[in-house]
């Protein structure tokens, strides 16, 4: 029996992946199509595991992309529970890690990353977790009627929002941070000691500055974390949030540019391998928004953008990826907006009282407005994007200025 053929083949069936299917049939794409990815489950939405999903107020079926007809009308070809091992690029086919094979015209990449885990004694401990599939948080949500305390290592989004939906729930948290304050690798202090305050006010014990030595281990669990300074502290639950791993290797491997830190593509998200392409978390590419500089963006936008710069390339109109990139976090009843990358920002205007929890953080580079942080101010978020977007010169204290409309600044 032959291999199975695909005029394209997707490997990795998350925002990227499954836009990409859903963009080439959307442009009349009629070649057959086929989305494998690593987890048994239809193709589903990401950042509500470590919000709605682990606080229960959303079921499985409610964060599912499509519905499963969708795909069979579609012709789109689902390959649920498989992780490719090795690409031929030569013969344009992979390997599967059960040993099949598979043969493609056009290879779209898009696995994201594993969550990067503590390299300590102790980090593969049952009780120990990562977020980010779905697995990952019916464990946590199957251990938590017995949990009495939990640590969260990383004060970065991921953390943070697990320690709001555990704190929601009634468990003691702790939250560690190796930096001297949280999400300092991409915002400004302000609105880190902003996020600070309000954890501590809900109860949380949030320590920046520390370092962990170890996990502590009784009849094989997680006990309790020990610092870098020897004090341990106790904990039943530990979730591990210090980013991701680009899922890169077989690309890598079969002699893609790039590295660990992903895989570089170009414009159109063409890796040096021939007919791959590569999107989403994995990609490293030079962005417009970062001064020209080559990075990877971990965003359901970015993954989403980038799928339809492939669907229109291979349905013979290329365009080059530009989009500002934006994310979002939910947190209590804070919701943050983010528009635009704050990396290199030589000044900020606050706009508006944290205090009323309600303000907008203003990152300027020699002048010109390149990113904002807006925290329950929907009319700053959506207003500051033509700001990014066009990389206005704008005057500080015009910004700082809560009763002017953003789109004043615009000449």
């Amino acid at each position: 029996m032959p291999d199975p053929h695909y005029d394209i083949l997707i490997v990795g069936a998350g925002h990227g992946g499954a836009g990409a299917a859903i963009a080439l049939r959307q442009r009349g794409f009629d070649g057959t199509i086929a989305l494998l990815g690593d987890e048994d489950a239809l193709p589903y939405e990401r950042p509500p595991l470590s919000k709605e999903y682990l606080a229960g107020d959303k079921p499985f079926e409610r964060i599912l992309l499509r519905p499963a007809a969708f795909w069979t009308d579609r012709a789109i070809t689902l390959l649920p529970g498989r992780t490719v091992v090795a690409v031929d690029a030569d013969g344009h086919r992979v390997t599967t890690a059960d040993g099949t094979t598979i043969g493609y015209r056009h290879l779209i990449w898009a696995t994201g990353g594993a969550p990067r885990r503590l390299a300590c004694a102790g980090h593969d401990l049952r009780g120990v977790h990562g977020v980010r599939t779905r697995a990952d948080v019916d464990r946590m949500i199957a251990e938590l009627p017995a949990v009495t305390q939990v640590v969260v290592i990383g004060g970065g989004y991921i953390g943070l929002e697990a320690a709001a939906v555990l704190t929601k729930l009634g468990k003691p948290v702790t939250v560690l941070e190796a930096l001297p304050r949280v999400l300092a690798r991409v915002a400004g202090e302000p609105l880190s000691r902003f996020y600070e305050a309000e954890h501590r006010a809900r109860g949380v014990d949030l320590r920046t500055g520390v370092a962990v030595a170890c996990i502590e281990e009784r009849d094989g669990a997680a006990s309790g974390v020990r610092l870098a300074d020897g004090r341990v502290l106790a904990a039943d639950m530990v979730i591990v949030g210090i980013g991701i791993v680009p899922a890169v290797g077989p690309l890598i491997a079969a002699g893609a540019a790039g590295q660990a830190g992903g895989v570089t593509v170009d414009a159109q998200c063409r890796t040096t391998l021939p007919d791959i392409v590569a999107i989403g978390d994995c990609a490293a590419h030079a962005n417009a928004f970062a001064g020209g500089a080559t990075i990877r963006l971990e965003s359901v936008q970015n993954a989403s953008d980038q799928a339809m710069v492939v669907a229109k390339a291979l349905t013979g109109a290329p365009e080059p990826y530009h989009a500002v990139p934006w994310f979002w976090s939910n947190q209590y009843d804070l919701k943050l907006q983010t528009v635009g990358l704050s990396t290199g920002y030589d000044a900020t205007v606050l706009r508006g009282d944290p205090a009323t929890r309600s303000f907008s953080l203003v990152y300027f580079r020699a002048g010109h407005v390149i990113a904002l942080d807006c925290v329950n101010r929907v009319r700053d978020y959506v207003q500051g994007r033509a700001l990014v977007t066009g990389a206005v010169m704008a005057d500080p204290a015009a910004v700082a200025d809560p009763a002017r409309d953003l789109k004043t600044l615009i000449e």
